[in-house]
């Protein structure tokens, strides 16, 4: 029995994408009934944090977001759950660019801020001011230890790109 909202599942049938993007479909509709909201679908790595979740690779995300094509969805871009699934995060961002509603942070390992793992995140910042990238950048991590140092860190790697 399935716990939760999410029935693992390691297929995604032709029958289950359609009713996902239909669902998307709805759901971007009803967000005109709202001014200014914009829903989004957040990637999630398989291989550590949520195994079995369908749709969670980020190119099956982007594949649903692009396919309905409505400006109130948009991608989630989770490069914490990109770096673990899939990784070259530069090139990941420029193909889903016109599709992103917002960019997520977290280092790897530990979904820690910025500087405390594998993640080049100034190098990323740069990338996506070279790309144009004008929307939200928010830090989903744990403090490895000073909570406003951990604030600190994700200032300093994506400042300078500014």
């Amino acid at each position: 029995m399935a716990r939760g909202w999410v029935v693992p599942s390691e297929v995604v049938t032709g029958s289950i994408w359609l009713k996902a993007r239909d669902t998307l479909s709805r759901i971007a509709e009803m967000a005109e009934e709202e001014e200014g909201v914009v829903f989004t679908l957040e990637n999630l790595n398989l291989p550590v944090d949520h195994p079995g979740t369908p749709f969670g690779r980020v190119e099956e995300c982007l594949a649903l977001v692009s396919s309905v094509n409505h400006p109130r969805l948009r991608l989630n871009l989770d490069l914490y759950h990109a770096q673990i699934g899939e990784g070259n995060l530069i090139e990941t961002c420029r193909a889903c660019l016109p599709w992103i509603g917002e960019i997520q942070v977290a280092d790897v390992p530990g979904s820690c801020e910025p500087g405390t793992g594998e993640i080049h995140y100034p190098g990323i910042a740069r990338a996506l001011v070279q790309m144009s990238y004008q929307g939200p950048v928010g830090m989903e991590a744990f403090a490895s230890g000073d909570p406003e140092e951990a604030i600190e860190a994700f200032r300093r790697s994506f400042t300078p790109a500014i």
